[in-house]
């Protein structure tokens, strides 16, 4: 048995090891029933339950839910819309998400798969030192699809432009600074 404070009572009866617990005005809680002979600790439940859901909450708040971003084009694609759709994984890069890339062939584009890896190939350049590549260049059914995460470190979150201020807020301080002091 474990008292309240963590010295240890030492073997005793269950019967006797409740009564000092009563007197204490705490809980006997067995620790480890299956150990021989049973482990228990006085300590109040209620308040140990209590801290328990605590640190539980505090480690869901701290974790974060990692979701796959698709960024899909097709074999034929722009030189522009390349260029907005690798801004766009950076950005969900840098948001902390896994992307995954696919390039879909229509009707007898199917005829010429190399392209579409190659554009793969060239989206992994375009994105850099921002991603590793989990699973590389594969074909499924009708499209390339390749999957990046984001390197190892925490993602930044990004910056939001700095609100401008109404114009009475920014008149106020500077009528202020314009007035001598009196002594």
């Amino acid at each position: 048995m474990i008292d309240a404070d963590g010295t240890k009572r030492g073997v005793m009866s269950a019967r006797d090891a409740q009564k000092l617990a009563y007197d204490q005005n705490l809980d006997l809680v067995k620790i480890a029933p299956q150990a021989t002979p049973p482990v228990c600790r006085i300590m109040d439940y209620g308040k140990y339950m209590f801290e328990q859901q605590k640190r539980e909450k505090e480690a869901r708040k701290n974790q974060r839910i990692v979701e796959i971003k698709e960024i899909r084009m097709f074999s034929a694609i722009k030189a522009h819309d390349f260029e907005r759709l690798v801004a766009q994984g950076k950005k969900f890069l840098q948001g902390g998400d896994k992307i995954k890339v696919s390039v879909r062939f229509r009707k007898r584009a199917i005829a010429h798969p190399e392209l579409g890896r190659e554009l793969l190939e060239k989206y992994r350049e375009m994105i850099g030192d921002a991603a590793v590549v989990d699973k590389p260049p594969k074909m499924e059914g009708r499209a390339y699809v390749m999957f990046m995460s984001p390197k190892a470190g925490k993602p930044e979150k990004a910056e939001k432009p700095a609100k401008p201020k109404k114009p009475a807020e920014a008149a106020a301080p500077a009528e202020e600074a314009k007035q001598p002091e009196e002594a």
